[in-house]
Order: structure tokens, then sequence, then C-alpha cells
């Protein structure tokens, strides 16, 4: 009664390819760079404003 299921589906391959040590050096090399682009284009983007309300000219205080 061994629990082999068959042969691994690709997405386990993957992983078990991923965590070896050499791989797994580039696989942390690839993550680093990508979060340090999407944070960098993130930083570049411009936030959306709403147009500003009409400037109305300071009333003079009555008296």
């Amino acid at each position: 009664m061994d629990n082999d299921a068959g042969p691994p589906n690709p997405i386990r391959r993957l992983m078990q390819w991923a965590i070896t040590p050499p791989q797994s050096y580039g696989v942390y090399l690839v993550g680093l760079i990508l979060v340090f682009v999407l944070s960098f284009y993130a930083g570049t983007l411009k936030p959306k404003h709403s147009p500003a309300p009409p400037a109305t000219a300071p009333a003079a205080p009555r008296g």
C-alpha cells in the first residue's frame, strides 16, 4: 500500500524542480526583480484626481 498516485502533475514537477538548490537561487532572484519592477512601475503611475471645485474669491469679513 504505497501512496504513489502515478506520475506527478506538471505543477508539482515544476515546484519540485524550482526548490532544488541551483534553481531556487534563480527563482528567488527572478522574484526579487519582479517585485522591484512592479513596485517601480506602480510608483511612476500618476494618481487619477477628480477635478478640483472652482475656486471662489475670498469674501471680506462683514462687520
